[in-house]
């Protein structure tokens, strides 16, 4: 298992994590900096399905807010998902764009 895959999981629990606990102030920012260093490991054959997954987190993120008991904590859960996926999907734009452009 190599350091992309490490830090990818590392990403995803720390995203469950502040989903379910909301106590943590800099949970943003941790999932922030996790989800760019996890977008920097993306093999770039993944780099499509990773943009996909962002975009569609991001629009269904919400959808389970009413689910008695649980939507909040799975709505939670879904948004530190989808922020971590953004991240990761900027790093991966702007590595397809310095691709782009250098000589």
């Amino acid at each position: 298992m190599g350091v992309g895959k490490i830090i990818q999981i590392i990403a995803v629990l720390a995203a469950i994590v502040a989903g379910l606990w909301s106590g943590f102030p800099q949970a943003g920012m941790v999932i922030a900096i996790l989800g760019a260093l996890a977008g920097w490991f993306v093999a770039e054959e993944d780099r499509q399905r990773v943009l996909v997954a962002a975009i569609a987190l991001s629009i269904v993120s919400g959808g389970l807010g009413d689910v008695p008991a649980v939507g909040g904590y799975i709505t939670s859960i879904m948004g530190s998902l989808a922020s971590l996926y953004a991240a990761g999907a900027i790093v991966i734009i702007l590595l397809a764009l310095y691709g782009k452009l250098k000589p």
